[in-house]
């Protein structure tokens, strides 16, 4: 359960099915989050990581694998997620394959996309997160690549 427009891992919580806290759950987000909120199914597969596939011009870049401390369900480096090298899997590029299009359709340049295992949870949009990591990792310059697509948009203009 967390916010739509949350960001960093901050307001993330994990219920069960007979939690008895669910209740107080929400009402607080009710009152407190002026915004919609998500219930999703629990992944256990986060503990191996929450891969952050980064995606310029509707095609992935890089990825990195953000792993929870222990004790932890949350990855997100920003509440002490540990960033780690990732390779692209076959799924990863099936997900990316199928959405590329339609983000380039919508305008939608440069993206962050969540996978766990092997399902899509976020796309990211106003703050895809990542590139300084990947990049470390990798070598891989997402920023420098999202401008030369810029670049190239603009000429062909």
């Amino acid at each position: 359960m967390k916010p739509l427009y949350g960001h960093g891992g901050g307001a993330v919580f994990r219920i069960t099915r007979d939690d008895l806290n669910f209740g107080s759950l929400y009402d607080m987000f009710s009152v407190t989050f002026r915004e919609q909120w998500v219930v999703q199914k629990f992944l256990p597969a986060v503990k191996q990581g929450d891969k952050r596939i980064l995606l310029v011009g509707g095609e992935p870049v890089g990825a990195i694998n953000r792993v929870p401390q222990k004790g932890q369900i949350r990855s997100n480096l920003a509440v002490g997620g540990r960033a780690e090298a990732v390779e692209l899997t076959a799924r990863d590029w099936e997900i990316c394959a199928a959405i590329g299009p339609e983000l380039m359709a919508r305008g939608l340049l440069f993206v962050g996309i969540d996978v766990i295992g092997d399902y899509l949870t976020e796309i990211n949009v106003t703050s895809p997160t990542g590139a300084v990591a990947l990049k470390a990792f990798t070598g891989i310059d997402a920023a420098e690549i999202l401008w030369e697509r810029i670049e190239s948009l603009r000429a062909a203009v």
